[in-house]
């Protein structure tokens, strides 16, 4: 079972409907029982990171889930639930994130759009279970602001957006993007798709 964490925040139906015509038996919860007895965590987000680590945090969750994860626990984060791994975000001044890994969440500058919105194109720069089959190409859709800045070797794709930034990471257990797969048709279907058999 897959556990999609309830926050408050998210578009958290359309995730676990995606899942469901994969095939895959998913719980929305805020349940620790039932999130320690998945065996998979998914955060999906949508919103600002400060409210996202509030919410948390007032459902006991934040400490918790920082502690499934590090312990182990398969975790796929989407957009928010990727920029919450990180220590900080500049959307959030004094927020502290999760520091599960090491950088912070700056906002897209100079002669772009933002938010990043729509359509683009990853390359593939580390091997990852999650993307199998997935191609550099391959096209993702995307809304954000801020975009993810790792201190370490974890970043799985790149895209180019007034200059290039780390679309999805990957590390131990933990699998993460910027782009939203259950809104990306054939290839955010392929990816989850990978990360269900990974962890059936």
């Amino acid at each position: 079972m897959i556990a999609i964490v309830d926050y408050g925040m998210g578009n958290l139906k359309s995730v676990a409907n995606v899942f469901k015509r994969l095939g895959a038996d998913v719980a929305i919860t805020r349940e620790k029982e039932v999130i320690l007895s998945s065996g998979a965590i998914v955060l999906p987000g949508v919103g600002a990171f400060g409210k996202c680590i509030e919410n948390l945090e007032k459902l006991g969750l934040l400490a918790f889930l920082r502690k499934t994860i590090l312990d182990g626990k398969p975790y796929l984060g989407i957009c928010l639930g990727m920029q919450v791994l990180f220590e900080n975000s500049e959307e959030a001044p004094g927020v502290k994130g999760m520091g599960i890994i090491r950088g912070g969440v700056p906002r897209f500058r100079g002669r772009i759009k933002v938010p990043h919105m729509g359509w683009n194109s990853i390359e593939v720069v580390k091997e990852a279970p999650v993307l199998k089959e997935i191609a550099t190409g391959e096209h993702f859709y995307f809304v954000h602001s801020y975009y993810c800045l790792p201190e370490e070797d974890v970043t799985a794709t790149r895209t180019e957006y007034g200059g290039g930034f780390a679309s999805s990471i990957a590390k131990d257990n933990i699998f993460a993007c910027q782009f939203h797969p259950e809104k990306s048709q054939r290839a955010g279907q392929a990816l989850l798709k990978n990360f269900i058999s990974i962890n059936a």
